[in-house]
């Protein structure tokens, strides 16, 4: 077949432009419903006792939108497009908010395992060396100061055991103020002063632009491994922990049904409001959940729970939606399963 130079220039004009449809990044955030993977592969308990059903991990997918994917997230349902500078906070990097939320997710994990084992009463010791930083905001005043990974242990002579220490602290202070900060980096202990500055973005509250972690050693027995991959973020607490509490007894919380559900947990048991809570709910349709917990933020309106019953009732779906506001209230919901 012969081709006219026409053609030629017509032919790599459609190459260009499908590559350029296909390929090129806008500056927007795809969110859509994600998958609903069993924990049984994902948490391992040693020794620990199987169970008829499953509890699941609900996710939500998330990539740059390209022109195409951006076309179709128009006219899909439960697809979300929201400009990339809400989904990645100024000053950090989309490889730097990855590798936070994997932090977080580990926090979650260790959250979970830590109501688990104290709710079956299991052995756990826990011993407390500060709190890390897991990442620094551009231009706020830790930055050039505080690296990522730095340990703070104490703030103006004060010993620092966990995140909560450090915040109630800072709390109390005013803009201006200027706090001393102990800090281990590489094994060297340094000294920094940081001035307070307020942040419209936390309601007049004061910082120095950082988010933290508690550095905990938490010793349990039997041990308990995590196969999460490149799952990040701490909305699986929820049911980690039910996962964990169900392994350690060998009561089969699930009674053979299938369990899902989603809500970020702290040591204490109670959880806490996520972000997607509507495409997690289409994602558990699809996998054939049939109890889909929800966090119910006291009843509040616009809660996770009230979210969750409307996305169920738009697909039409059979699965039970249920809300609770710690694990307590989960456990006690499987428990009395028939």
């Amino acid at each position: 077949m012969n081709f006219s130079r026409k053609n030629i220039i017509y032919l790599i004009i459609v190459v260009v432009l499908a590559y350029f449809l296909a390929s090129y990044q806008l500056p927007y955030y795809i969110q859509r419903p994600g998958g609903a993977d069993a924990l049984d592969p994902i948490v391992n308990v040693s020794g620990g006792h199987s169970s008829e059903g499953d509890m699941h991990l609900v996710t939500v997918s998330g990539i740059q939108a390209t022109p195409i994917q951006y076309a179709l997230a128009k006219i899909l349902p439960h697809n979300e497009i929201l400009p990339l500078e809400e989904v990645f906070p100024e000053g950090i990097s989309q490889k730097e908010y990855m590798e936070a939320q994997l932090q977080v997710m580990e926090n979650s994990q260790e959250a979970a395992t830590v109501v688990a084992f104290e709710a079956s009463n299991s052995e756990i010791t826990i011993d407390y060396n500060g709190v890390y930083v897991v990442s620094v905001l551009k231009g706020m005043p830790a930055d050039g100061i505080l690296q990522t990974g730095d340990r703070i242990i104490g703030i103006d002579g004060t010993q620092i055991e966990q995140a909560d220490d450090l915040i109630n602290y800072v709390d109390k202070k005013e803009a201006n103020d200027v706090i001393t900060l102990e800090v281990v980096r590489d094994e060297q202990h340094l000294t920094k002063d940081i001035m307070l500055e307020e942040f419209d973005s936390m309601n007049g509250k004061v910082g120095v632009g950082i988010s933290l972690v508690t550095d905990r050693d938490v010793t349990v027995e039997p041990s308990v491994e995590f196969s999460s991959g490149n799952i990040g973020g701490p909305s699986a607490g929820l049911m980690f922990s039910l996962e964990i509490f169900d392994q350690l007894t060998g009561g089969d919380l699930t009674k053979g049904y299938q369990i899902a559900g989603t809500g970020e947990i702290d040591y204490n048991g109670n959880v806490y409001r996520i972000g997607g809570i509507d495409k997690k709910v289409v994602a558990a349709d699809r996998e054939g959940i049939d109890i889909f917990f929800a966090p119910n933020e006291g009843g509040a309106e616009g809660s996770n729970y009230e979210i969750a019953v409307q996305t169920a009732e738009q697909i039409n779906t059979d699965m039970k939606i249920i809300p609770v506001d710690t694990f307590d209230e989960a456990l006690e919901y499987l428990q009395e399963l028939p």
